[in-house]
């Protein structure tokens, strides 16, 4: 009985540390600390890989998301010579702060209107699955999630880099 609430003791930890991060990364006005709330974010998931007792996943959250597309970011924030005094943004309207609210919560409340008519299903204890198979499964079952993932990431780098020359060239 210990254990289950040590558990939830840690969940509850890691999810204020993925909120903390998260409206650390949205609300900066400074892209640094906009990443560090980013970075922030990664570790308390890497941290409920370990509550969910997946220690392999973790690892990889930390090698893959803190260790290259973190530094990736952060390589194009140096590269883009944006402005360090967190003036890249003006000011926004009430009317778009409003709506940037609701475009945010909307996901939020369809998924809990899904949990709450959805009949309550009894899951039993997932199936325990090595390293090898896991690594087959994404590179022969799951290969093109695999890498449209990994083409999503590129696109979405290099149309921040274009999006910040473009800025730049037309100051």
């Amino acid at each position: 009985m210990e254990t289950v609430i040590l558990a939830k003791l840690l969940f509850a930890l890691y999810v204020l540390v993925i909120l903390a991060g998260a409206f650390m990364a949205v609300l900066a006005r400074n892209l640094v600390r906009a990443m560090v709330g980013l970075v922030l974010t990664m570790f308390g998931v890497a941290g409920l890989y370990l509550v969910l007792n997946a220690p392999f996943i973790a690892l990889m959250q930390l090698l893959i998301y803190v260790g290259a597309v973190v530094i990736l970011i952060f390589f194009a924030i140096m590269l883009t010579r944006a402005p360090v005094g967190g003036e890249e943004y003006e000011s926004r309207g009430p009317r778009q702060a409003g709506l940037a609210f609701l475009a945010g919560i909307a996901p939020a409340a369809i998924l809990a209107f899904i949990c709450v008519k959805a009949p309550q299903v009894s899951i039993g204890m997932p199936k325990e699955v090595g390293i090898q198979e896991l690594g087959r499964a994404l590179m022969e079952d799951y290969v093109l999630a695999f890498e449209l993932i990994s083409a999503v990431l590129l696109v979405a780098m290099a149309g921040a880099v274009l999006l910040a020359w473009e800025r730049r060239r037309g100051r």
